[in-house]
């Protein structure tokens, strides 16, 4: 199934992918057009109502994967590994993912650089494909001081230069980029084999990803703040503001990403 997301990537079409948590919502992803569906770890905010994604399980991620398999069948599914499922050594690593590819996912992401390479390694030469999460990764959230832009300095911009380049080389089928410079996104993109998906990571990458709730302007913080606390990120656009329904919104985030008028500058760093 992810032969024709290669396909569409080397013709030089954009990707389009959005996070997705259920099947209601997954059939209708799929009749608008979008090319991947993530069942991101993401759900730990907007379905949970929690202020990060660490509480997120095992149990969680492979209950809301079967259901968007449920929903899509036809369309590839991304689905994340929570924290706590891959760090500990590559057999168990392994036997996490393998879980989420029997619930339904063609291909799995984890976050981080460095030692996660050989994470990668494993779990690719095992016939897991992989999604490397680079940049921000939101599972380090305490350890990066907040939700902040990665890749500012040269030292910094180097080594998720790096990052990409050997998970590139150690297989994974695709590099996701989250609020890196657009201009060092773009190095990146043309520096390695696979595509690159972006999220406040500029037009330049192979695809784009936006968590649905954002797309829809209906995320407002965690379920124990009031919404007038919450800032939406730059990167996010409301579609539906603009639209008359929930698929219209669907259907013009898929068009923008594909005729690359999203993101725009004002969406990237």
């Amino acid at each position: 199934m992810l032969e024709k997301i290669y396909t569409l990537s080397k013709s030089g079409e954009k990707i389009a992918m959005l996070t997705c948590y259920d099947a209601t919502f997954a059939k209708l992803m799929e009749h608008a057009g979008v090319d991947i569906l993530l069942v991101g770890d993401s759900l730990g905010m907007v379905l949970q109502g929690a202020e990060n994604t660490l509480n997120v399980s095992m149990h969680h991620m492979t209950y809301h994967t079967k259901m968007v398999k449920n929903g899509a069948p036809n369309t590839p599914i991304m689905a994340d590994m929570p924290i706590g499922s891959y760090e500990q050594d590559n057999e168990a690593a392994y036997k996490n993912a393998l879980w989420l590819v029997k619930s339904g996912a063609q291909i799995v992401k984890f976050e981080g650089g460095g030692k996660r390479v050989e994470t990668a390694r494993y779990l690719v030469e095992h016939g897991i494909p992989v999604c490397a999460h680079l940049g921000f990764t939101p599972q380090s959230v305490n350890q990066l001081g907040g939700y902040k832009i990665q890749g500012k300095t040269d030292e910094s911009a180097a080594q998720i230069l790096q990052d990409a380049i050997d998970m590139s080389e150690a297989g994974a089928s695709f590099v996701l980029l989250e609020m890196v410079p657009a201009a060092l996104a773009k190095q990146i993109t043309e520096s390695i084999h696979c595509p690159t998906i972006g999220i406040g990571a500029g037009v330049d990458c192979t695809g784009q990803v936006l968590v649905l709730q954002d797309l829809l302007g209906i995320y407002t913080g965690a379920a124990s703040k009031h919404p007038a606390e919450f800032k939406n990120p730059r990167f996010v656009r409301n579609f539906l503001q603009d639209t008359n329904s929930v698929q219209s919104a669907v259907a013009a985030y898929v068009k923008a990403v594909k005729d690359k008028s999203f993101p725009a500058a004002q969406h990237s760093y």
